[in-house]
């Protein structure tokens, strides 16, 4: 940092921490563009290898070039905490960046998602990344390129499977359960007790079976390969368990986007607002900069077809704070999610405020928008957080054969899958699985399909 932005950040710390901001130490560096693309697009500063992080990366430049983002910084909350800041950015920019920074490391301390995620991950997930990217250029080295690459690309085509509730650490499924008195298994267990009427009292029947895998829907489908998966070696286990580990991270960052942009938006703007010490052109264009990153409309358009979560997160705490207090806010911060947040606090005059609305997309084009439904919008709003925005498919057999049965459950998020992609995933858990893989999922007619892979030349049918 040059000497002017790094007096502006320990000053703004202290007002912050005046105001009641509560964090751990944030370590703020600045670097080149290109690092900052990098780190934005693979989500960590060093991650392990893939060439999906690739895709992502000349995606992220087109809309970049094509003026349609800016990156101004990336942060990782721990302890200490990481914040990136462009070496491009002007002293104005990065001085808002600074204080929306504070926001982002007083909630990511604070709200109970991101502690408990911490907790179970431990603080240090920059470099416990660094750590898993070593190991896996090792697995590179020792069993080859083409190996290693074909299980990350299944541990990565799931890497929205898993299940916080769960937690991280879980064991595995017992494998016996009792057998409850008195109980008949099947039609077959029942003839077959006939025959065995006159079997001596010295012959008790057995108290405990086996116990089915799995023993419910298992929607951890990472942690479940890891756990089960017929042939998988120790080295592809240990590939799954960390990326399911990273997923566990990205988690919260997801689930609370709305809620942590808009509470680092309204502490930036507060913070730079009661910032006495900043000089009147600096603050001037650091609101200006403000406006840029809540406004709610993309470019010169009137009119958005989607959300930005600075504005829609700003707008509400700034109403929560005025119409509660800040200590209500805070309490809210701490305990909720977007989910929680969006329906309890986004009313119906604050969505007609905002100018929200519900609209339906045609095939031939056209957007016709709903009538006004604050309920329908909430759900709107959140439609592609559910499931870590994965459709939900859990496992729900394990044959004898090793046959993994995979099931969406589409009467719950409402979604048919993409059934290119879903073979192609398909593809990639048959190749670590090594048996047969299928999964039940509906057509875009609403019948019951079933693909399969690794059956033979028929891999897909439907249920008329």
């Amino acid at each position: 940092m040059n000497e002017k932005l790094k007096e502006y950040t320990e000053r703004l710390e202290a007002l912050g921490k005046e105001l009641g901001l509560d964090y751990y130490p944030v370590d703020f560096q600045l670097v080149p563009p290109a690092f900052m693309m990098e780190v934005a697009v693979y989500g960590l500063p060093v991650r392990m290898p893939h060439w999906s992080f690739g895709v992502r990366y000349i995606y992220q430049l087109v809309q970049h070039r094509m003026g349609a983002s800016k990156i101004f910084e990336v942060v990782y909350p721990g302890n200490p905490g990481r914040a990136y800041l462009a070496d491009t950015n002007t002293v104005e920019e990065n001085t808002l960046v600074v204080a929306h920074v504070l926001g982002h490391a007083d909630f990511s301390k604070n709200n109970l998602l991101f502690r408990r995620g911490q907790e179970e991950i431990g603080y240090h997930i920059v470099e416990q990344a660094a750590a898993h990217a070593g190991q896996i250029s090792n697995a590179i080295t020792e069993h080859g390129q083409e190996r290693v690459e074909a299980v990350l690309d299944a541990a990565l085509g799931l890497e929205q499977h898993i299940d916080i509730h769960k937690g991280l650490r879980r064991p595995r499924y017992p494998e016996w359960e009792e057998v409850p008195s008195g109980e008949v298994e099947d039609e077959f267990q029942a003839r077959y007790g006939k025959l065995l009427e006159e079997v001596p009292a010295s012959e008790p029947r057995p108290s405990r079976r086996r116990a089915a895998i799995p023993p419910h829907p298992e929607h951890d489908l990472l942690w479940f390969i890891a756990q089960y998966a017929p042939e998988l070696e120790d080295w592809e286990r240990d590939i799954f368990l960390m990326v399911r580990e990273e997923s566990f991270y990205f988690y919260p960052v997801f689930a609370c986007q709305i809620m942590n942009e808009g509470w680092a938006s309204y502490w930036h703007a507060r913070l730079l607002r009661e910032a006495d010490f900043l000089p009147p052109d600096l603050y001037v264009q650091s609101a200006k900069t403000h406006s840029d990153v809540v406004r709610p409309y993309a470019g010169e358009q009137q009119v958005a077809l989607s959300i930005n979560p600075y504005h829609l997160g700003f707008s509400l705490w700034e109403e929560i704070v005025k119409n509660q207090g800040l200590e209500a806010a805070r309490s809210i911060m701490e305990q909720d999610d977007d989910f929680s947040f969006i329906r309890n606090h986004l009313t119906e005059q604050m969505a007609r405020d905002l100018d929200l609305f519900d609209f339906s997309a045609r095939r031939d084009g056209r957007i016709i928008v709903d009538e006004f439904d604050i309920d329908a919008i909430r759900e709107a709003v959140l439609l592609h957080k559910f499931n870590f925005g994965a459709p939900r498919v859990a496992v729900t057999d394990l044959r004898n054969d090793g046959t993994l049965e995979l099931r969406h459950f589409s009467e719950i998020d409402g979604r048919g899958l993409d059934l290119s992609s879903a073979r192609k995933v398909l593809e990639y858990i048959h190749r670590v699985w090594r048996r047969p893989v299928q999964v039940e999922t509906i057509d875009a007619n609403g019948e019951k399909e079933i693909i399969r892979e690794g059956f033979g030349p028929r891999e897909v049918s439907a249920s008329r």
